[in-house]
């Protein structure tokens, strides 16, 4: 059976994840979940240093497969290991999302670090809607992003939010044409990618655990630890040099124009 997911990593350590089942609406069938879950574990396997979720459009994700609702064959926990795999990915991640995002859908750029989207971009949860209660962490996550108002606005009330508008919320980080998404997203990647690999991963980490702080002391004596790390790592001070001598020649270069 073709995989309903595509994974390529390319030399500049950014894989990309491919939702590519566009006859049906890249819905979460057990399938297509356990396929993300399995491309997110082969892309970190493969070294990769950053992970872009795209889809086949015209619809990003149109949430859990219908039949596999009314068929319920499978242990509802299992429907998500493909958001988990996205969720606890110790690389950053980051979803390049165009068109509709519906129902368990949204829970996949809820669960990557940062979110760009498109102009024809539009978040749907729709849970209610067909009777459902919101899963897999849903709730957490987008009250994380937009608040308790935001997160009761969509899910309670049937909001829907477009791409200029989830940025406003905080759903996502930036809008722009959708031709632009991917290659925005890959651009952040290549940056996220192109960094220290340690440094990067401890620095998720962190920001991840900062979470449950609730006061800068706190946070800042966490920080502390890890920052003291990074410096004494070996190679530390030798960069710090390299930085100095490109600065100075910058300098140089500059007073003599």
């Amino acid at each position: 059976m073709t995989s309903t997911v595509a994974l390529r990593v390319d030399d500049d350590g950014v894989a990309r994840v491919h939702l590519d089942d566009a006859e049906h609406r890249n819905a979460l069938s057990k399938a297509t979940s356990d396929a993300l879950a399995r491309a997110v574990d082969d892309a970190l396997a493969r070294d990769a240093g950053a992970i872009v979720l795209t889809a086949a459009p015209p619809v990003f994700c149109a949430g859990g497969s219908l039949d596999g609702l009314l068929a319920r064959d499978v242990p509802l926990a299992e429907m998500f290991h493909g958001m988990q795999a996205l969720a606890h990915a110790p690389v950053p991640t980051i979803a390049a999302v165009a068109g509709p995002v519906i129902g368990a859908g949204v829970n996949l750029p809820l669960a990557c670090d940062v979110v760009i989207v498109g102009r024809s971009a539009r978040f749907d949860p729709r849970f209610l809607d067909v009777g459902i209660h919101p899963g897999g962490g849903h709730l957490w996550r987008l009250r994380q992003r937009v608040g308790s108002q935001g997160a009761a606005a969509l899910v309670l009330c049937g909001d829907v939010l477009s791409g200029e508008e989830a940025v406003v919320a905080g759903l996502a980080w930036r809008c722009v044409a959708d031709a632009e998404v991917e290659e925005l997203a890959l651009r952040l990647g290549r940056r996220a990618a192109g960094r220290d690999r340690e440094l990067v991963r401890v620095t998720k980490r962190s920001l991840l655990e900062s979470a449950v702080f609730t006061d800068a002391e706190t946070a800042a004596e966490a920080e502390l630890a890890v920052q003291q790390w990074s410096m004494d790592r070996p190679g530390f001070a030798d960069g710090i040099r390299a930085l100095q001598a490109r600065l100075a020649r910058a300098r140089g270069e500059h007073n003599a124009s």
